[in-house]
């Protein structure tokens, strides 16, 4: 705990005084641009994989990256994703799992978590990924139909999220995009969901057409 005591004085005394003026502008509301779905694993860290600045994400995080299908249950999911996208109206919304998660080593073998009830309950909103997995794949390595279930449990919590109502009305009206994501811890890779392809691929090659567009407007304003 001291070291993180540490870390909030070194905010105080130095982050903070080089970036008063966002913080100033912050505490009058935010405008995040994007839900950022991603797993309570301690080794993502989402402002530094997106180099974003507080504010521009508003981020969940639990146990597999994990997006409950819409019922009249209220949980704490549910209520975060109508916020971000009714009440703060954010253009996109990111599911990003990782390598080597312990919730997917989970759902793939559920018998591992008779001491961890809660836990194995929840990961059975990810039953049907490792379903398909042993489907498509039943020869795999244990490492490929590892990653298979990475990919194939970000896909599934996608179709998830198309379930709520509140996302549902804002992807009808064009309003709203989604994004599936799979960070690679050990070589820092990305790769995106390419729906029209039906396969994940770098995040330079599935945003090209948007990076370009970007630069251009870069230039034009320059």
């Amino acid at each position: 705990m001291p070291h993180f005591a540490a870390g909030v004085i070194r905010f105080q005394n130095e982050v903070y005084p080089a970036k008063k003026d966002l913080f100033e502008k912050l505490s009058k509301g935010q405008v995040p641009e994007a839900l950022f779905i991603t797993c309570s694993d301690s080794r993502i860290e989402t402002a530094m994989i997106t180099q974003t600045d507080p504010g521009e994400l508003f981020v969940c995080r639990n146990a597999g990256n994990i997006v409950p299908p819409h019922t009249n249950h209220t949980g704490g999911m549910t209520a975060s994703i109508e916020f971000a996208v009714c009440a703060l109206e954010v253009p996109h919304i990111v599911v990003c799992g990782h390598t080597e998660c312990g919730a997917m080593k989970g759902a793939m073998d559920p018998a591992g978590l008779d001491s961890l009830p809660h836990v194995r309950e929840w990961l059975g909103y990810s039953k049907a990924a490792v379903d398909i997995v042993n489907q498509v794949a039943p020869d795999a390595s244990e490492s490929e139909k590892m990653r298979l279930l990475l990919e194939q449990n970000v896909i599934l919590q996608l179709q998830h999220l198309k379930t709520h109502p509140s996302v549902a009305v804002r992807l009808a009206t064009g309003k709203l995009i989604l994004h599936g994501w799979v960070y690679d811890i050990k070589s820092g890779d990305v790769n995106a969901f390419d729906e029209g392809k039906n396969e994940f691929i770098s995040v330079d090659a599935r945003y090209a057409s948007e990076f370009a567009a970007m630069q251009h407007s870069k230039s034009c304003s320059a």
